[in-house]
């Protein structure tokens, strides 16, 4: 395991999200290598050379109070611009504020140039700086108070402003002309994902030149899987009316004969023949029969549970009694529902479809009264053409183990899932399809 992999948790999962890390992080990471090197190679520099500076004219007022008295420090530092206090009244001790950093600066040159330095105040409403100085070589104790522009450069953060403002412009730009060229990606995206759920989005290729390729690898494939599809619906309705002329010949047949026994045995086989050879057929149509378009859920649900009823089963319906139009394929779910429903009369007494309305999704759960899939037996029962034999009981009837592959795969077409489970109500096996809504 990587040791910086736990930084990926943190990092944003979506295109748009990672594409504004890649712009905002060069953009901070040159500002504050930019900003660094200026205010220490530069600021620092103007205010240590400024600094030395003001300490040559407070060495000449302290060598003229030595040389000439008071009167003509006083005269000198006046000349200077250089405001005195005798006796000082400023507090012993350093002063700055702690973002000044040109003041850390200052405050060291004044102490290693300026002999006698008590103090240096940086911390001033009028925006002075203030050194205080020890009495010693014919001078006497003072405060000298400068304008902090003599010390430090004239509004430093101008740059620090300028570049910020400067940069979030500037990202604000790249952002909208990243949006430009994502769009066409997440189109793409949306194509597909419909695509994936049976729907058809109109999509035309647009963007940058790989996108484009891509968006037409995309329809490409689109075109082949939509023509694979019919071309299998064709010649599976070919052979389903191929075969359905000897079956018809063989039923007709069997049912002159003079052996009544035997014929009824042989049109069992033949009636269980046409029962495979609609399944296959179901299960290779899939969703080509219908469009998505609005659909009641509840009403659909209601018509599967009467069409069971009428055909002899015992099925009851537990929801709401009024529902949302949900966009769907109905005749493919009323499939699934059907096929579910089957699978549970097959294999138990009693079955139960409930549906419940969730945000964002809806669900129909199947539950019977049969003797139920143990856990370990379950994934592979929603595989085509699995029978488990030693979990569900045959008596009921014969099958090619589609009932479930066909439920499954119109749940995904759908973008929804299959999940089966142990029916807390009837004890038997629970079923939830579930789709989005």
């Amino acid at each position: 395991m990587s040791p910086f992999s736990w930084i990926k948790r943190f990092l944003p999962r979506g295109l748009y999200g990672r594409a504004a890390l890649i712009l905002v992080v060069p953009v901070l990471g040159v500002q504050l290598v930019v900003s660094s090197v200026f205010i220490q190679r530069h600021y620092e520099n103007v205010t240590e050379q400024m600094a030395r500076a003001l300490a040559l004219d407070m060495n000449l007022v302290l060598e003229r109070f030595a040389s000439g008295g008071d009167a003509a420090g006083r005269a000198t530092a006046e000349a200077l611009e250089i405001e005195l206090t005798i006796p000082p009244q400023s507090e012993p001790g350093d002063r700055r504020l702690f973002y000044d950093l040109s003041g850390v600066v200052m405050i060291d040159v004044m102490r290693s140039n300026v002999p006698g330095v008590t103090a240096v105040d940086l911390v001033n409403i009028d925006d002075d700086a203030t050194i205080s100085v020890a009495a010693g070589a014919g001078h006497p104790a003072m405060d000298m108070t400068v304008s902090r522009r003599r010390v430090s450069a004239s509004n430093p953060h101008q740059l620090l402003v300028i570049m910020g403002f400067t940069g979030i412009f500037m990202t604000a730009l790249a952002y909208l002309f990243l949006r430009n060229q994502l769009r066409p990606i997440r189109r793409l995206a949306k194509a597909a994902e419909a695509f994936g759920k049976g729907r058809r989005v109109e999509y035309r290729p647009a963007g940058a030149t790989e996108v484009r390729s891509a968006g037409r690898a995309f329809l490409d494939m689109r075109n082949r899987i939509e023509n694979q599809i019919e071309q299998r619906t064709l010649m599976l309705s070919g052979v389903s009316h191929d075969l359905r002329t000897p079956l018809t010949r063989m039923r007709l047949g069997l049912s002159m004969m003079e052996d009544e026994q035997g014929a009824a045995d042989l049109i069992r086989d033949v009636e269980e023949m046409e029962v495979l050879l609609n399944t296959f057929l179901d299960f290779a149509r899939g969703e080509a029969l219908d469009d998505p378009v609005e659909t009641d859920v509840v009403a659909l649900a209601n018509r599967v549970v009467d069409n069971a009823k009428r055909a002899g089963g015992q099925v009851t319906y537990d929801g709401p009694e009024r529902g949302d139009q949900v966009l769907m394929r109905p005749d493919a779910v009323h499939r699934a529902l059907t096929n579910l429903i089957g699978n549970a009369l097959r294999y138990g007494d009693r079955a139960v479809l409930s549906l419940t309305l969730l945000e964002g999704a809806l669900r129909f759960t199947i539950e019977d009264d049969g003797p139920g899939i143990p856990p370990e037996d379950r994934a592979a029962a929603v595989r085509p053409f699995t029978r488990l034999d030693s979990a569900r009981n045959q008596d009921r009837g014969t099958g090619v183990g589609l009932g479930l592959a066909i439920a499954t795969d119109i749940a995904r077409r759908h973008g929804g899932t299959l999940r089966l489970g142990e029916s807390a109500r009837l004890g038997g096996l629970r079923v939830d399809l579930v789709l989005p809504r």
